[in-house]
């Protein structure tokens, strides 16, 4: 039975696909559009005026409609006129012009955040995002502003505004201390894509680092210059490729993104090297479920200097870890996570989440083998819930659990928006 509905499906699929393949697109055309353009829209779609209608082509459209941040979901619909074809997309458009209204904490740490935030600015796909943040009660802003395409050619730019303040602690021999830190910087990157899952990023940035001595200081005598100004030119390069799918809030596919960074620093004319790789995993379990997956691999220059520029964090990388609690020059960290959803309406859904967060550190100055010591390595498991409204871009209101695996007394709940990768 089961062969004889495979076979009058496949026969039906490639009637339809030989009926279609006799008719020309006459027109194209976007229903449910609020503020995009479909100028903007009709850079993905690969079905043209005057063209063979394709189903597979159409069904190739619709998915990468899906994967504008912009578009909730999207439908085709065909309506024939004679030896013409007429193709409507039905598109669910998010809401993307939004306050930022961000928060976290961890013991020692609760951060908030205010401003607002467009993926899809002017209607054209564009970003631009300002916000202001405090940090340790330190004042921190960002203004960046991102054009992926300019005129649907294969160029694009960003340029960036930021400063942020912080409360760093560094780890010296005596023991640790609390630095305010400053880091005030304007950025420019150029962007070239090769179709639409590649791209490739080069630009730079001038920014000043300032360090200076907290108040708060657990050491009578702390060790380390009471304060240190540090002006620096960096130029980086990213390859990037990007073949997620995204199903509503589930996501199918992979991504990765390889970073090469090069720091020049003007006081004492050193360069400063870096290279990080960071791959996404998901796939659909079954009706409800979503495996991720990310790994993240990191190695710079190998500096003996408690300014070293990867960290552990609840919020990067180890949830339930703490804030700040350690740097390193090399890092391995994988995460993994399976979502299951519990609700899942039209507006809402809601998912329960287990997780496991693995992490091992270079310290500064060590061995690239100290990455493979068992002693090094931290693991967190946890669990965790998402809440989620679909009709707003990246609304999702995150709380997660996390307990290290070694030593039981360790462990924080880390409160935030978004999926945590």
């Amino acid at each position: 039975m089961f062969y004889r509905i495979a076979f009058v499906a496949l026969f039906i699929a490639n009637l339809t696909n030989h009926l279609c393949a006799q008719k020309v697109i006459n027109n194209i055309d976007f229903d449910g559009l609020k503020r995009t353009q479909s100028s903007y829209l009709q850079q993905f779609v690969k079905s043209k005026f005057g063209h063979p209608i394709s189903l597979n082509t159409l069904q190739k459209d619709v998915q990468r409609l899906k994967n504008i941040a912009s578009v909730g979901n999207a439908e085709y619909r065909l309506d024939t006129i004679g030896e013409k074809i007429n193709i409507t997309f039905q598109v669910d458009e998010l809401k993307t012009l939004l306050p930022i209204v961000n928060f976290g904490g961890i013991e020692g740490n609760v951060w908030f955040q205010v401003g607002f935030s467009d993926i899809n600015w002017r209607g054209k796909g564009h970003f631009f995002s300002a916000a202001y943040q405090n940090n340790d009660s330190r004042h921190s802003f960002n203004i960046f502003h991102k054009i992926p395409r300019i005129n649907a050619s294969p160029w694009g730019y960003s340029a960036s505004l930021a400063r942020w303040e912080s409360r760093e602690p560094l780890f010296f021999g005596e023991g640790t201390v609390n630095y305010d830190y400053d880091n005030t910087g304007i950025g420019f990157t150029a962007i070239r894509h090769f179709g639409f899952r590649r791209n490739i990023e080069f630009g730079g940035t001038y920014f000043v680092e300032k360090y200076r001595k907290s108040a708060i200081q657990f050491l009578e005598i702390t060790p380390g210059p009471d304060e240190l100004t540090q002006p620096k030119f960096l130029i980086k390069t990213a390859y990037n490729e990007d073949f997620l799918n995204y199903h509503l809030f589930y996501l199918s596919g992979y991504s990765w993104q390889g970073l090469l960074q090069h720091v020049y620093n003007t006081l004492d004319d050193n360069w400063f090297n870096s290279f990080q790789f960071q791959g996404r995993y998901f796939k659909r379990v079954g009706n409800k479920g979503n495996l991720a997956t990310r790994l993240r691999l990191a190695i710079a220059t190998n500096n003996n200097t408690p300014f070293a520029p990867f960290v552990v964090d609840s919020h990067v990388n180890l949830r339930g870890v703490g804030n700040r609690i350690d740097r390193g020059t090399a890092q391995a960290v994988w995460n993994i996570e399976y979502r299951h959803t519990l609700l899942e309406k039209k507006k809402w859904g809601a998912q329960v989440v287990g997780f496991s967060d693995l992490g091992s550190w270079r310290d500064p100055g060590g061995k690239l083998t100290d990455i493979f010591d068992s002693r090094q390595f931290r693991h967190f498991l946890g669990g965790g819930f998402r809440l989620i409204y679909q009709k707003i871009y990246g609304a999702v209101f995150r709380i997660d659990y996390g307990i290290d695996v070694y030593n039981t007394n360790q462990r924080g709940l880390v409160i935030g928006l978004g999926q945590y990768f």
